[in-house]
């Protein structure tokens, strides 16, 4: 569980490609269910997800999660969080400057103190009609 955490604080900590990078294995894969930004969903493999990491540093700042629970079953960590950041730039539903919040349940596979697989299911919060 302390590999995915640490992942956690570097995404938080600004998290470009470098500061995430060492808690990526070579073989991993990022697989994202259909949310609200990305409709049809996503499959990533680690450049793809490294570069989503250093190009997100145009799109918002202030990344913050809240984990609610955490399971753990072998090499498999399953976390609950809140995740929250401040938009850089406007995106369908939000403007420039909104906090902008997800609730995220996620299911790592970690070998050798690495991530390996990412599988996350991200519920977006939209903000209120005006």
């Amino acid at each position: 569980m302390e590999s995915v955490l640490a992942l956690l604080r570097a995404i938080e900590g600004g998290g470009g490609a470098a500061e995430i990078a060492p808690f990526l294995a070579q073989d991993y894969t990022l697989s994202e269910a259909p949310h609200l930004l990305a409709p049809a969903g996503a499959t990533r493999n680690r450049d793809d997800a490294l570069a989503g990491a250093e190009a997100a540093q145009d799109v918002v700042s202030g990344q913050r999660f809240v984990v609610r629970r955490t399971t753990c079953e072998g090499n498999r960590v399953v976390l609950e969080a809140e995740w929250s950041a401040t938009l850089l730039m406007d995106l369908p539903h939000w403007d420039t400057g909104d906090v902008i919040r997800a609730r995220v349940a996620s299911v790592f596979e970690v070998r050798d103190g690495r991530v390996i697989s990412q599988d996350s299911y991200d519920c977006y919060f939209t903000p209120p009609s005006a």
